[in-house]
């Protein structure tokens, strides 16, 4: 599809492929910080995508760190094309919050706790620290129960009960049971543009104590627990084969979007990857739950 197409005049955005490759998402985020925001990564992958029309195919990290060079020197990264709001839109979608400022908690040498402040990466991988899962890119994958349909997620595998974090602050917009995502929970952004959505939970108890409709999560919060559930008109019946996390994320630049038949999922490989490098170190408690180690908070404080 077009970008003309994706955008029809005077209208908001209706398709998004975000197909940045693993390696550009981490040298633009690696530029971001290293200029402490002076190199936007949005604007910087924005301006890359009009320099190849979109076809990432042809990444070169030579060329990203040209556009970086130039937007250091003042050059502002809109003039990279005609179709520059278009991807600053739709990229932005993606990963606007996802960088910025924070404060967590660390133990210094002395074993006090204390408050860090960082620039970089504020959202967390949804698997804890240290608890090891696999994965692979199987976004568009053919899938068959009930119907046959494009795998709209990024599958995590791993063991059953591994606590799951929420990637990003927001808001619980639906927690409970579907016949193929088994017990899952979908959160909304701040900034409302977008759901993330975490399905195939534990049998039993699939949620964090406590967690609610309408809760407010912090980035890094346990939210539940990896299992195996779903593919079932019965309520709390585990009959996928493998354990694993089902998450997706939706776009939405429009409300009419949201729980419709156009919604627009984008391939969470490339940045699951990139948030590898960002855990949440979790502690269990006698009664099998986990919570968050260290308290976090975004902004400058």
């Amino acid at each position: 599809m077009s970008v003309d197409t994706a955008v029809p005049a005077g209208d908001y955005i209706h398709y998004v492929q975000f197909d940045v490759p693993a390696a550009a998402l981490e040298r633009a985020w690696e530029a971001d910080v290293r200029t402490e925001g002076e190199v936007g990564w949005v604007d910087l992958l924005s301006a890359l995508a009009c320099r190849y029309g979109g076809d990432w195919s042809q990444y070169r990290s030579a060329d990203l760190d040209a556009i970086a060079a130039e937007m250091e020197c003042g050059q502002s990264a809109a003039e990279a094309g005609k179709y520059f709001s278009y991807y600053r839109e739709a990229y932005g979608a993606v990963l606007d919050g996802l960088l910025g400022d924070f404060s967590e908690q660390q133990t210094d040498d002395a074993g006090n706790t204390v408050w860090q402040y960082k620039y970089g990466l504020k959202a967390f991988c949804p698997i804890a620290k240290g608890f090891s899962y696999s994965e692979s890119d199987d976004f568009g994958a053919s899938r068959s129960y009930g119907y046959k349909r494009r795998h709209l997620g990024h599958d995590m595998m791993g063991l059953t009960g591994t606590p799951i974090v929420a990637v990003e602050s927001g808001t619980v917009a639906m927690l409970g049971w579907n016949q193929y995502g088994g017990w899952r929970v979908g959160i909304r952004s701040d900034d409302g543009r977008r759901y993330w959505y975490y399905a195939h939970l534990r049998q039993d108890r699939p949620y964090a104590a406590g967690l609610a409709e309408g809760q407010r999560v912090t980035a890094g919060d346990v939210i539940g627990y990896m299992g195996r559930t779903g593919y079932s008109a019965t309520e709390n019946v585990s009959n996928i084969v493998t354990p694993h996390l089902h998450i997706g994320l939706e776009l939405i630049f429009d409300e009419s979007q949201f729980e419709s038949d156009n919604e627009i999922w984008v391939n969470l490989y490339p940045l699951m990857q990139l948030l590898a490098k960002h855990t949440c170190e979790t502690v269990r408690a006698e009664d099998g739950e986990y919570t968050r180690r260290y308290a976090f908070e975004e902004g400058t404080g």
